[in-house]
């Protein structure tokens, strides 16, 4: 038997500790968001229910803000070869066609991502259900120009894109 469908009422209706469960899926690893967040309830629209999960995000210390992106994996790195990404990650990585690189892509996904981590202590973020390799690798590229304040905001703003597109694929108005 599966789980009934997460609605907006019976998100609303939710304890915490239920609402945090449910919904803990949508930033990678980092529950603490979804909990913040259900002190805004009622949620009129799953627009609403996102904006006060990116209130929590924009309220929330940089240190807060560093765990929260140290917390997604890199792409097309080794957990998501070891089969280790949640399941939103890997299906996400997917379907980009970050399972299937070749190796020469393999190694300049490689290459930007060491390169990436060494300049920012974090990896890189993208919400790759909107691109494909071919701009994710441009992407990669173009922000190791950025500072480290200006990549923080952005890697904020992709995960704002990436949790509001698991949400709007698990809830229903």
């Amino acid at each position: 038997m599966s789980a009934p469908p997460l609605t907006l009422a019976r998100l609303n209706s939710m304890n915490r500790t239920g609402f945090t469960t449910a919904l803990g899926f949508a930033f990678e690893l980092s529950p603490w968001v979804v909990e913040r967040a259900w002190d805004a309830r009622p949620f009129a629209s799953v627009e609403r229910l996102h904006g006060a999960m990116m209130a929590v995000l924009d309220a929330a210390s940089t240190a807060d803000k560093l765990a929260l992106i140290r917390a997604h994996p890199e792409l097309a790195g080794k957990a998501a070869i070891a089969k280790a990404l949640t399941a939103e990650s890997n299906a996400e990585q997917a379907s980009a066609g970050l399972d299937r690189l070749s190796p020469e892509e393999f190694a300049r996904f490689h290459d930007l991502n060491a390169a990436y981590a060494e300049r920012f202590g974090f990896p890189f973020i993208i919400a790759v259900r909107l691109n494909d390799k071919t701009s994710i690798l441009a992407a990669m590229q173009a922000r190791l120009t950025n500072d480290q304040t200006a990549e923080i905001a952005e890697a904020i703003q992709q995960i704002g894109l990436i949790s509001k597109l698991r949400l709007l694929d698990a809830v229903t108005e």
